[in-house]
């Protein structure tokens, strides 16, 4: 094909739409599946079985679908799927599943990973998600949509993040973050609400109010943490409230960033 380049190697096996271009040396492995409109800007590694969604773009030295870093894997089978319209910046990593976690790791669409960022096995990726230069994704770690990680942070394995959150730049996330939740310092406090991306992305006044009042009551209400959650559930109409509601009363393994 033309749009490969003939110093790249393209392993017997591998899928590669017409359309997507693969620049010079670059790897393909044998089980990868390329979509339509994808491009490999030059020495990126895809591996695995790892799918690639339309219009994507990787930028030189990213290495793809590789083998997970956790000594429990032992070769099972396990993939990476990302989705369309990403951008994948220079020396970003992405790791495939383990049978541990679900055999697979997810992106959504529409992301941006910066460069030198990772992104570990079995994490689910929303849509719209910005992960800035260095920062790192731990294992089995969730990212709801519209989630922003900044540069240099680290979020600690089976983390979840709710949507729209923002976690500043520098800091260790041990515990899960509410949605539009604010998160910074080193050891990461939940300190607020992301107003701006909430006014961003054009969410009403009404809302944007009731998710103050919400936090007010979260940072100040009398009972436990669980306590102020569940009258909440009962006494909001906000449909951005009950968001945080139902987050905070779902599954997961960890505790959860409270008001400080």
């Amino acid at each position: 094909m033309s749009n490969i380049h003939p110093s790249s190697v393209i392993e017997d096996g591998a899928q590669i739409d017409p359309s997507a271009v693969i620049g010079p040396f670059c790897l393909v492995g044998s089980e990868v599946i390329i979509g339509p409109d994808v491009e490999l800007k030059s020495h990126v590694v895809v591996k695995g079985r790892t799918k690639i969604g339309e219009g994507t773009v990787v930028f030189s030295f990213a290495v793809i679908g590789e083998i997970p870093q956790d000594l429990k894997f032992k070769g099972e089978q396990s993939g990476l799927v990302i989705g369309k319209r990403n951008r994948i910046r220079e020396h970003v990593t992405m790791n495939a599943g383990t049978e541990g976690g679900g055999g697979m790791t997810k992106i959504g669409d529409d992301c941006l990973f910066m460069a030198g960022c990772h992104i570990a096995h079995d994490a689910i990726i929303g849509d719209r998600v910005i992960v800035v230069n260095s920062a790192a994704v731990a294992g089995h770690c969730i990212l709801e949509d519209d989630v922003i990680v900044g540069g240099l942070s680290g979020i600690h394995q089976f983390v979840r993040i709710g949507r729209g959150a923002i976690i500043g730049a520098v800091t260790m996330v041990t515990n899960d973050v509410i949605p539009y939740g604010l998160v910074q310092a080193p050891r990461g406090a939940l300190d607020g609400l992301n107003l701006v991306g909430l006014k961003r992305r054009g969410v009403a006044r009404a809302d944007i109010t009731a998710l103050r009042a919400a936090f007010q009551m979260l940072a100040q209400g009398e009972g436990t943490f669980h306590n102020r959650i569940e009258r909440l559930g009962v006494e909001t109409e906000s449909t951005y409230v009950k968001e945080i509601v139902d987050f905070v009363t779902g599954d997961t393994d960890r505790s959860f960033l409270t008001p400080r």
